[in-house]
């Protein structure tokens, strides 16, 4: 009996496996570029938290009830309050856990506990919560 044998190339498998990569190395780098600018507002949020800082801490002798608030709240509360104040200070649930980087447990109690305390009011919006600092928060 005689037959035919098929030897691989093993420098064909691995240049194979090489192109694969690559390609896609290449989409997940333009699904990065195409993501950065439809969301533009997440990278300059940072910007817009530092300026709404500034703004509250260029008062007349004395702090902010902001400044108050901030100094007395938990890491979480104060990125909530930082990402509310960056949207002068009305924005969506949903917007908020993303920009903090929360679970949305983890949001929905942290802004239960600041409603209970009156420092932001929570109004149903659809499937999410419009959520706004009280005008006493945002007092110089």
């Amino acid at each position: 009996m005689s037959g035919r044998y098929s030897t691989s190339n093993p420098f064909g498998v691995v240049f194979g496996v090489l192109v694969i990569v690559l390609i896609g190395i290449v989409i997940v780098g333009i699904g990065g570029v195409v993501y950065f600018q439809l969301y533009p507002e997440i990278t300059t949020a940072n910007q817009r938290i530092q300026q709404s800082i500034q703004t509250q801490t260029q008062t007349q002798g004395g702090t902010t009830p902001l400044e108050s608030i901030l100094k007395t709240s938990s890491e979480d509360e104060r990125k909530v309050l930082k990402v509310l104040m960056s949207h002068e200070g009305k924005y969506l649930q949903k917007y908020i856990r993303k920009e903090a980087g929360l679970s949305r447990l983890k949001t929905h109690r942290v802004l239960a506990h600041l409603a209970e305390r009156g420092i932001v009011t929570l109004e149903e919006l659809g499937n999410t919560n419009q959520v706004r600092i009280a005008d006493w928060v945002k007092k110089t």
